[in-house]
């Protein structure tokens, strides 16, 4: 099982799983036809479905262009505003594709419809892979759009939490960077989010993916996996997991990024006025 990671739109991630022996691949979140073609063409592979997370048009709006160039795709998700859908999956159900095994895990917060996919092959050395969509990220989790923080906490605890801890997570969005530095402000004195922060910045100014990390490295540094250590009760004044989790994720969507300080050389020209000519009106 090879999985490709296609950075598409500004910060989305759609992924090409691969069945090596056979040719055959799975498209998960398949937003962007165009580059997902480009792709398949490349590793010359026959596409058999697509899974898709949510229904948000980044991560769905390509079911059903790809549905018509390629007749009979199967298409695979929870909730009927899914474009193209085929296959409406519920909680615990296990496709496979060749030797691909699939096990649809129900995490409905982000989106009332929401599923993540986990995947593994039998017999393989390798680790198995969590495709989380907008549930769970490098170092956060998802806006609470169409759910409570309770279906969250069982959502990262009971469901995605109980995986086995080699489990590669593959997330919707590159934003490792953002989420380290808020995790760096819950927690100032984590070592492990301090070495995680400074490599997924070399990883940003390198313009390279931050994906996948694994669980248990998640459990390190991601707070919305942490609401049971003292440093992150502190920083919410709870202590109710719930309550927590809560906290944490309204502090995270009024998290604002450091402003950069301006260039000063650009300053100094604005205050002589060399900027003039060009911000004259025609």
């Amino acid at each position: 099982m090879k999985v490709k990671v296609i950075s598409v739109l500004e910060d989305n991630y759609m992924y090409l799983v691969i069945e090596e022996s056979t040719r055959h691949a799975l498209a998960v979140d398949a937003a962007v036809p165009k580059r997902l073609l480009e792709i398949i063409r490349k590793e010359d592979v026959v596409l058999r479905a697509i899974l898709t997370t949510h229904h948000h048009w980044d991560h769905a709006r390509g079911n059903e262009e790809l549905a018509q160039l390629l007749p009979g795709l199967q298409v695979f998700g929870a909730d009927e505003r899914i474009g193209a859908l085929t296959h409406r999956v519920s909680h615990g159900q296990e496709l496979s594709f060749g030797t691909i095994r699939v096990r649809c895990l129900f995490t409905p917060c982000h989106t009332s419809g929401h599923m993540c996919y986990f995947m593994w092959e039998d017999d393989s050395p390798d680790a198995p892979a969590l495709f989380s969509g907008d549930t769970l990220f490098v170092g956060g989790c998802g806006q609470f759009f169409e759910g409570t923080a309770e279906q969250m906490h069982t959502n990262l605890t009971q469901i995605l939490g109980t995986l086995p801890k080699d489990t590669k997570i593959f997330c919707g969005h590159e934003c490792t960077v953002r989420n380290l530095k808020f995790a760096l402000k819950v927690e100032p004195e984590n070592e492990v989010v301090k070495e995680k922060l400074a490599w997924a910045k070399q990883r940003d100014d390198e313009d390279l993916p931050t994906v996948p990390s694994t669980l248990q490295e998640e459990f390190l540094y991601n707070p919305f996996l942490r609401v049971t250590e003292e440093a992150v009760q502190r920083f919410t004044g709870r202590t109710d997991p719930v309550e927590v989790l809560r906290a944490l994720r309204s502090h995270r969507d009024n998290f604002k990024k450091p402003k950069e300080r301006p260039n000063p050389q650009a300053m100094l020209a604005f205050h002589w006025g060399l900027f003039g000519p060009f911000l004259e009106k025609k």
